[in-house]
């Protein structure tokens, strides 16, 4: 199953998609009883707070419009869905006995698909790892409620994975340190062992007893205030290269989740179509309500304000919502909520039964 953006559906101002957010919760609420999120900083919810790493986020400007730093990587809220309360980290002390019921986010910033990947920013949880956390949650809920009914409560609950860009950003693609890999090691070859790792990663989360699993691919990389940055010559371009890697992943991601979908029984996979949903907002940003579609919000230096990590030394725009980039790397919430609709199109048909879809596709259009 693909989703397909459509902009003159979707188009509209933050607020209303504020509202459009909610009533997706009340849909989803209604039968989705967990949602297990796996993942890099595009939705790790505070797990690196946790851990001795380089790849942290929880402490200002980050949050400033959450209220608080929490340790996402953002102005506000990342891709949650779904819920009234937020999906806990699961390194948080606070996540144990019945709060796991309705779900765990195992995501970590820094992390991929390949277990080499982020390793210069020291500890992170890669998706190897995130899905040992799954395993030994499972173990727990199996013994908090029994085995057939843990089993019902994985096979209705909805495991959304958005993995990828670092094995890209923070592997192949880091600044002098790759350079012997990228001469040694062809894309094809490299995302080809990016498919054979995210395979296995894949069909263990469906023996360990996912069945709905959505599965985002890479957006456009080439894009982010960073890679324009290191890419003096690209002008105001953004980075080709960065971008056919990610189209070269995506097409081999859409034929995997294509065969796990076909052979793996009782499964039902979706292929998140995240680069077009970027895409369109990034060609189209003033139809959305942005101004700035190019730099990050969050900054410093550089041209295109993607030479630092966002700081407590960092400037901050002054109107988050004009601008599509938190920081180098990261979308603004209001970013983020654009995708966020995008997303619930394309999940609440693999959910529902025709007479519900019916309803809540009238809510949402509402």
């Amino acid at each position: 199953m693909d989703f397909i953006f459509n902009r003159q559906i979707i188009g509209g101002i933050v607020p209303a998609l504020l509202t459009v957010s909610i009533l997706v919760e009340i849909c989803f609420a209604q039968n989705v009883p967990a949602y297990f999120v796996f993942g890099d900083s595009l939705v790790d919810p505070g797990n690196n707070n946790y851990i001795v790493t380089l790849a942290k986020a929880n402490y200002i400007p980050n949050g400033i419009d959450f209220g608080m730093p929490t340790g996402r990587f953002t102005n506000g809220r990342t891709v949650e869905l779904g819920f009234k309360d937020y999906v806990p980290p699961y390194l948080a002390p606070t996540t144990a006995g019945a709060v796991m019921l309705q779900g765990v986010n195992y995501a970590s910033g820094g992390g991929g698909i390949l277990n080499e990947t982020g390793k210069i920013f020291g500890g992170r949880l890669n998706l190897d790892a995130q899905i040992d956390n799954f395993a030994n949650s499972r173990q727990d809920i199996i013994s908090s409620i029994g085995a057939p009914e843990a089993l019902t409560l994985f096979g209705k609950a909805f495991f959304f994975v958005t993995i990828g860009s670092n094995d890209f950003l923070d592997n192949y693609l880091i600044p002098v340190i790759s350079a012997v890999k990228q001469k040694l090691v062809t894309p094809n070859v490299f995302v080809g062992a990016m498919i054979s790792r995210y395979r296995l990663q894949l069909m263990r989360l469906y023996n360990l007893g996912a069945r709905k699993i959505i599965v985002a691919n890479v957006g456009r990389i080439g894009c982010v205030p960073y890679q324009r940055d290191i890419n003096l010559f690209t002008g105001d371009a953004c980075v080709s290269f960065s971008n056919q890697l990610d189209q070269l992943f995506n097409a081999e991601l859409k034929s995997l989740i294509t065969d796990l979908s076909t052979n793996l029984q009782g499964s039902k996979f979706v292929y998140a179509d995240a680069y077009s949903i970027v895409e369109d907002i990034q060609k189209n940003y003033i139809s959305y309500g942005f101004e700035n579609a190019n730099s990050a919000c969050c900054y410093l230096v550089g041209r295109f304000e993607g030479l630092t990590p966002c700081g407590s030394l960092s400037k901050v725009c002054s109107d988050r919502s004009k601008y599509v980039f938190w920081d180098p790397f990261h979308p603004t919430e209001a970013t983020i909520m654009f995708s966020l609709q995008g997303i619930s199109w394309m999940v609440t048909p693999m959910t529902y039964t025709h007479e519900h879809w019916a309803t809540c596709s009238i809510v949402i259009k509402a």
